[in-house]
């Protein structure tokens, strides 16, 4: 990968930006960071940056070019922003009919649109994983626990199910146990789903014990993994603890994990599996 200028990171929640920042940085690369008000963080502001408002892609555009950018990432969780609230600039008043264009349609769909956009105006995307590469998950599990027969056999029914509803743009996580899907992951996204789970865990809507059911992510089919890949952290793990699950299995070198040491530490805390599966291990 040929590299021009610092690497421009759009910076939505979570702890992705920075790890993304310090994986770049650390191969001596620059960064600048467009932080998008009122969703990322300040951990960021440690390196040059703008905090830009969703909508204000003319600011957006304005500053990347300014700071040399023409490699950008977008990293980090953001929730699909209401049109009607909105306060697009000029910039982004005159991509607003693409954009409205582009809400009808999935998350994947929409992302694939901005992504198309960004070029338009010179940039090039990038995955967090064709920059630091470290950030992928391996393959077999992380910590002192592995899945059963019978969870892999879990995990493989899922991963079909995740397949056959990539086309309609479905999410990329489900909840499963005893060959039951329980949970598909919608709008909410991972963390709102297992937050499902364990409301329904706690209201006895879920019929088994605690360490009973497994988080399966997988991209999915013709996913564009520059924009949206899978990824779980230890957040994930907490999650999935108290959804009483027994373990969280994923895609291996499909899936951004931050945090690896914490992870294992929270898995093996919680008694949970933490597992990478290769990509052609579906029956």
């Amino acid at each position: 990968m040929s590299e021009t200028g610092p690497l421009g990171i759009i910076a939505g929640a979570g702890s992705f930006p920075l790890a993304l920042a310090r994986a770049a940085t650390a191969q001596g690369r620059p960064v600048f960071a467009l932080l998008l008000k009122g969703i990322a963080g300040p951990d960021l502001e440690a390196y040059p940056h703008a905090w830009i408002g969703i909508g204000q892609f003319g600011a957006m555009v304005a500053q990347a070019k300014k700071a040399g950018c023409r490699d950008l990432v977008l990293i980090g969780s953001l929730v699909r922003p209401n049109l009607w609230t909105t306060v697009p600039d000029l910039g982004g008043l005159r991509v607003l009919p693409d954009i409205v264009r582009l809400f009808r349609g999935g998350d994947d769909h929409l992302l694939r649109g901005i992504a198309g956009i960004f070029e338009r105006h010179g940039f090039r995307l990038l995955g967090a994983h064709e920059v630091a590469p470290e950030l992928l998950m391996p393959k077999g599990p992380l910590g002192a626990l592995r899945p059963s027969e019978a969870d892999e056999e879990d995990i493989a029914l899922a991963r079909q199910a995740i397949a056959a509803l990539g086309p309609y743009d479905v999410g990329q996580g489900m909840v499963i146990g005893s060959r039951r899907i329980v949970a598909v992951e919608g709008a909410e996204g991972t963390d709102g789903m297992l937050d499902r789970c364990a409301t329904m865990l706690a209201a006895g809507r879920l019929k088994w014990p605690r360490g009973s059911g497994i988080l399966v992510k997988a991209p999915k089919p013709e996913q564009d993994r520059r924009i949206d890949m899978p990824a779980i952290g230890p957040g994930t793990v907490a999650k999935a603890a108290a959804a009483g699950l027994k373990g969280i299995a994923v895609v291996a070198g499909s899936t951004l994990v931050v945090d690896v040491q914490e992870v294992i530490r929270l898995a093996d805390r919680h008694g949970l599996f933490v597992t990478g599966v290769s990509a052609g291990e579906t029956p």
